[in-house]
């Protein structure tokens, strides 16, 4: 679980970077989409993964 909590820390701050610059660059924004989808992935797996340790 701690893996994930690692890349959902990474995810975010790699949105951050670019989320300032989304307006006034392409390639920034097309970076945010991709990592939105990959938090997207890592956050469904850590659900499953809390919702498991908590039972």
């Amino acid at each position: 679980m701690k893996e994930l909590v690692e890349q959902i820390k990474v995810l975010v701050d790699a949105i951050n970077a670019d989320i300032d610059k989304v307006e006034k660059n392409k390639a920034a924004a097309a970076r945010v989409r991709k990592a939105t989808l990959q938090l997207e992935k890592v956050g469904k797996e850590f659900r499953k993964v809390s919702v498991a340790a908590a039972k």
